[in-house]
């Protein structure tokens, strides 16, 4: 375990390694790396695993309601940890941390966009303008629109296929690099790159149309 996550009040509870090793979990702080605290986890220390969640819930909430909407925002996210608190004695690469939690959100986002479809209301469900906080959309320089033109830009996303949604959320959106986009995805470097430009330029055009001159 990396020492730094110690505070230093906690240094006479430490002797020796071999007791930092055993100190509790609720001694961590947020100097501690994900592998730090997944590590804790898989002894099974929740309290470690509660200090994951708060470290990310705030980037897994986005991107699902990003993919899914609004409407079963919190049940979403609580199946993502859910899913992540058994999957991690299966983590093989735990410094990997933060890019399998985008895949297990990529994947809950995906099942549900599969149960919307088969009901005929995911388009529906997706309607959910008044609650949007933020939603930029970039070009290769610079971004394509701010806040002032939120509600098109999501209208514009809703045209999109999930799969095309799904590259421009997590790029552009949630700031990840498209090799790991790629990785989150399991997919071809230059497929995420193709469908990064193609999304792009059609929410631009969807803009144009909508009568958005300065883009």
């Amino acid at each position: 375990m990396n020492l730094s996550c110690l505070n230093p009040s906690d240094n006479e509870l430490v002797r020796d390694t071999s007791q930092v090793l055993a100190v509790s979990a609720h001694v961590l702080t947020d100097r501690c790396s994900d592998s730090d605290l997944v590590a804790q986890c898989l002894k099974g220390d929740r309290t470690c695993f509660r200090h994951l969640y708060q470290r990310h819930q705030h980037k897994v909430r986005s991107t699902l309601y990003q993919l899914c909407g609004s409407s079963l925002l919190d049940d979403l996210t609580q199946e993502v940890f859910l899913r992540v608190w058994k999957g991690l004695p299966k983590l093989k690469h735990q410094d990997n941390f933060s890019t399998w939690l985008y895949r297990i959100t990529w994947n809950v986002a995906s099942d549900q966009r599969q149960t919307f479809a088969k009901q005929h209301s995911f388009d529906s469900k997706l309607k959910n303008q008044e609650e949007m906080d933020r939603v930029v959309v970039k070009d290769n320089t610079s971004d394509l629109m701010q806040l002032h033109y939120q509600d098109l830009v999501q209208r514009g996303l809703e045209q999109l296929s999930f799969e095309h949604r799904s590259v421009l959320v997590l790029h552009d959106l949630e700031d990840i690099p498209q090799k790991e986009v790629a990785q989150i995805l399991g997919l071809p470097a230059g497929t995420v790159k193709s469908r990064v430009f193609y999304a792009r330029n059609a929410v631009r055009q969807f803009l144009q149309k909508e009568g958005v001159r300065e883009l």
